[in-house]
Parts: C-alpha cells; structure tokens; sequence
C-alpha cells in the first residue's frame, strides 16, 4: 500500500514538472491566424518570428475574398506606405515579461497607425491575445490570434 501511495506521489510531481517545463518552453513563435472582428471570418495568417528573444509579427497572407495579394498600406505614414502587406512586418520589438510578451508596436494596415502592443500566450499555447494600445493598456483594442503551427 505505501508502495503504491509512493508511487502515484512520484508519477504526479513528474507529470507536474514536466508541464511546467513544457509551459515554460512554448513562446508565440509560429503561424497564427486571426479573425475579423466584424465578420467572425478567418482574415489573415501571421508568422510570429523570435529573433533572439525579440518578438516580431509577419502578415503571411490575407484570408478575406478581397485580399489579392497586391493588397497595399496606402494609409501608412512610414516606410510601409504603399507596400503590399503581405509579407510586411507589423509588429516588432517584443520581449518576454513574466507570462506576457510586451515593449513592442503594432501597425494597424486598415488605418495605418501604429499602437503600443503586447501579447499574452494562454496555457495551451494555442490562442494569443494580442492588443493594441495608446499610452496606458486599459485604451486600446484585443484580438485572439489562433495557432495553425
């Protein structure tokens, strides 16, 4: 009986370490792909890149029957107007804090404006909540960006 009771002690704290060791291990790095906020529909794939430890954000490619892939930023006021948007960086300059990825921006190509961003990775590592914002986190907006890879 002590035997088993041991047992089943040791089987639980590896189990336990190991989960946290896989938790600790999962970053944002991948395919995600997000969705309108208006429509519900799929409306981009976005590679997230780790380059070191600093975070960035790669549009893929749309998803919406209007993206051709010649899509544009015409509302851009860097050196992103009038570039197509798949395959332009939106954001970058993120970094590991805690259990959020945050210290970096976010472009909006709808609008061309550029917000504080930071990025939460939920336990799964499946969903990231990525938001937008100006000044303080409490103004701005979220999506949930959904893992493909």
């Amino acid at each position: 009986m002590r035997k088993n009771k041991l047992m089943v002690l040791a089987v639980g704290l590896i189990l336990s370490v190991s989960q946290s060791l896989w938790a600790a291990s999962v970053t944002p790095a991948g395919l995600w792909k997000t969705i309108d906020d208006s429509t519900g529909k799929p409306r981009s794939l976005i590679r997230v890149i780790d380059n070191n430890g600093l975070f960035s954000a790669v549009v893929e490619k749309g998803l919406l029957e209007t993206d051709t892939g010649d899509n544009v930023c015409d509302k851009c006021t860097d050196e992103r107007k009038g570039q197509k948007i798949a395959g332009m960086t939106i954001a970058k300059g993120l970094k590991k804090n805690g259990n959020k990825y945050d210290g970096g921006e976010i472009l909006d190509p709808d609008n061309g404006k550029i917000y504080k961003c930071k990025m939460i990775l939920d336990e799964s590592g499946n969903n990231l909540e990525v938001r937008g914002y100006i000044g303080i986190s409490l103004i701005g907006r979220s999506q949930t960006w959904h893992r493909v890879e």
